[in-house]
């Protein structure tokens, strides 16, 4: 039987500092307790572009525009009940206070440090990927 394919948008956020933003999944959602990079399910008739502005809103309060997304990789990993196919766009500039507004905690870590967080199986294998382009 095949899976359903759940498209999520996630964003790496890189601050002046080349550090990159992970957010801990809160108690009660699936994976809690493990960081991810932020973002969010692409709604039915959104462009990822467009859900991760809206996530990125919603989740954190900052505003993105749409050319400051740079799609960089993607993931795609068999969960248990589904496909998940997630795009992960670079974003070093956007307009706001970075806060954990649904109550998550935040953590601006080095690239090269990043695999010393438990993530998601979807999450970890992009940790290469930022670690050597932002080496």
């Amino acid at each position: 039987m095949t899976k359903p394919i759940l498209l999520v948008a996630a964003a790496a956020l890189i601050d002046r500092d080349n550090r990159v933003l992970i957010s801990k999944r809160p108690e009660g959602k699936s994976l809690a307790g493990l960081w991810e990079f932020p973002g969010g399910k692409v709604d039915r008739g959104e462009t990822p572009e467009e859900a991760l502005r809206r996530e990125l809103k919603e989740e954190l309060g900052i505003e993105v525009c749409e050319t400051c997304l740079a799609p960089f990789t993607f993931a795609s990993h068999t969960y248990d009940d589904f496909h998940l196919l997630m795009p992960l766009f670079l974003c070093r500039n956007w307009e706001g206070e970075v806060t954990g507004r649904e109550g998550q905690e935040l953590a601006w870590v080095r690239p090269n440090r990043l695999s010393g967080y438990p993530m998601p199986p979807a999450d970890a294998p992009l940790i290469p990927w930022l670690r050597d382009f932002l080496s």
